[in-house]
């Protein structure tokens, strides 16, 4: 599938474009051992045969379902609140003002994990065939910081704080409330794979955009925002 492109650039010095901003997350995947791999580049970058640095893999060689089970078998105590599946219906950040509405993430005909629309600036995508938030295991959540009409949804994530609540409403009527732990930016030509997608024993969260400078020549940010959290407590909508 062919990326919308823009010819604008941001002024010089800039960090971010304002204009035309058509940031977005594209994930080409591919299989590797158990594991998959998430490739994460923006929508101005080129597509071609060749899947565009870095690659970020997701551990899928044990389901949270069979982490639970490996840990009741070894007597392990389970004190970590978690939840049975249901999707994320909207995702809510009062300290940054986030309140937006969730879509899943697939994988395209392309075998790219489809992004979030580049024209919806209020959207969240949820990483569908991984663990849903609450889940036991790492539940993958991203956002673009600007799309082709402007900020957006994700625009202030780098600006999170360790102890900050994430709020993630489920079609089950339950909310799952995260507890930021650290809020870090890694290079795009060195990122952490196995420190951002490895399989968690308990319910993790990990919310990605773009971050960085803004390479004008490769049409891309040069950085990804990496929001680590864990579930903190369970309510009701």
């Amino acid at each position: 599938m062919a990326a919308p492109q823009t010819s604008e650039s941001p002024a010089p010095g800039t960090a971010a474009p304002t204009g035309s901003l058509s940031r977005a997350l594209f994930w080409p995947l591919a299989v590797a051992g158990l594991g998959m791999v998430l490739i994460y580049h923006s929508i101005g970058s080129p597509v071609d045969d060749k899947p565009p640095a870095p690659s970020v893999a997701v551990s899928a060689a044990a389901s949270p379902s069979a982490s639970a089970s490996a840990g009741a078998a070894a007597g392990e105590p389970d004190e970590s609140p978690s939840l049975p599946r249901s999707e994320p219906t909207r995702l809510r950040i009062a300290s940054i003002a986030v309140d937006a509405p969730f879509t899943p993430l697939s994988i395209g005909p392309s075998g790219r994990l489809d992004a979030p629309p580049p024209n919806d600036k209020n959207l969240v995508g949820w990483f569908k065939d991984g663990p849903a938030p609450g889940e036991l295991g790492t539940s993958i959540v991203a956002g673009h910081v600007d799309t082709t009409t402007g900020p957006a949804v994700f625009l202030q994530l780098r600006f999170l704080k360790p102890g900050a609540t994430v709020d993630i409403t489920r079609a089950d009527g339950t909310v799952a409330s995260f507890s930021v732990d650290s809020v870090e930016t890694f290079s795009k030509a060195d990122f952490p794979d196995d420190k951002v997608y490895a399989d968690t024993p308990d319910a993790q969260l990990r919310l990605i955009t773009c971050g960085g400078n803004y390479d004008r020549k490769a049409k891309d940010y040069e950085d990804n925002v990496v929001v680590f959290a864990h579930l903190d407590s369970v309510g009701t909508k």
